[in-house]
């Protein structure tokens, strides 16, 4: 039976005492990098090691050349899961204020990386403590060394260069369906709070990562998820982006919750597409969900 990627409240807080679970705080917030430290410090999900989403979760950005996020390197990340004491054999619990967006970013990595027993708590932070869970603000340190080893699937990403490949192709003959998970407004390029170009790729479609949710911020049911995404022929892809490969990574999550095939990732999305100016960009488009 395959483990669903998402653990609830009660699951996760029945786990917590167990030598072969390790959970991950990854709160962010982009105009504030600070934050995310800052509240772990103050207090946490028992347990839970903090990761930092430009620090550990990203590559340093190269200027004029890759996007705001871009992806880790693979054997700094495992050099710094090993630190931690991550080990192969491990459940990996990973959690965020709510939304998932950033756990969702972690959930992909790891499972890029080849450690598929990661799971993310639904509603993240506001259901824990809605709950009435622990909270600490001890840190947990693992008195063994962790073994995990990156193991890249790189069939899981798709290049800027794939992507341009498509750009103009008929829908029913383009290998590749674009999704863009940013809010409508950013996609028709209404408004662009962050990027120095507005707009987005041609071809894509605006699926919304903040409609994976419900009023409450738990991700939706399977088949209510499922609704949400185009339906594709055979031999077509679903490939994932946003602004820099973060909450393209909560759409990839809701689509394997829904049970269908893992989307691809679009790494760099909108912010790397940008810093060349030969590629297109768009400002209409579908919008699907």
């Amino acid at each position: 039976m395959t483990l669903s990627p998402l653990i609830s409240v009660s699951q996760a807080a029945q786990r917590l005492a167990d030598d072969d679970v390790l959970v991950f705080d990854v709160r962010f917030k982009l105009d504030d990098p600070a934050y995310g430290s800052q509240a772990y410090a103050e207090s946490h999900v028992p347990g839970a090691v903090y990761l930092d989403l430009d620090k550990d979760l990203s590559s340093p950005i190269v200027p004029g050349v890759t996007g705001r996020h871009p992806l880790p390197d693979a054997n700094v990340f495992e050099a710094r899961m090993r630190e931690i004491g991550l080990r192969k054999s491990d459940q990996v619990i990973v959690y965020d204020d709510g939304p998932g967006f950033y756990a969702a970013r972690l959930w992909w990595l790891l499972t890029w990386l080849g450690h598929t027993r990661v799971r993310v708590l639904d509603g993240g932070l506001s259901a824990w403590r809605q709950a009435g869970m622990p909270m600490t603000a001890e840190r947990t340190v693992r008195p063994w060394p962790g073994d995990f080893t990156a193991q890249p699937d790189n069939a899981l990403l798709v290049a800027a260069d794939g992507v341009l490949a498509q750009v103009g192709e008929a829908p029913d003959q383009a290998n590749l369906v674009l999704l863009d998970a940013r809010a409508p407004e950013r996609f028709r390029g209404e408004v662009e709070p962050i990027d120095p170009v507005a707009g987005h790729i041609p071809g894509a479609m605006c699926l919304p990562c903040t409609g994976n949710l419900d009023a409450e911020g738990l991700f939706l049911s399977a088949p209510h998820l499922k609704a949400r995404f185009p339906d594709v022929d055979a031999g077509q892809n679903l490939v994932c982006y946003c602004g820099s490969g973060v909450t393209a990574c909560h759409n990839i999550l809701a689509a394997v919750i829904a049970g269908l095939p893992m989307p691809r990732l679009y790494a760099g999305s909108w912010s790397e597409w940008i810093t060349n100016p030969g590629r297109p960009v768009a400002v209409t488009g579908p919008e699907v969900g």
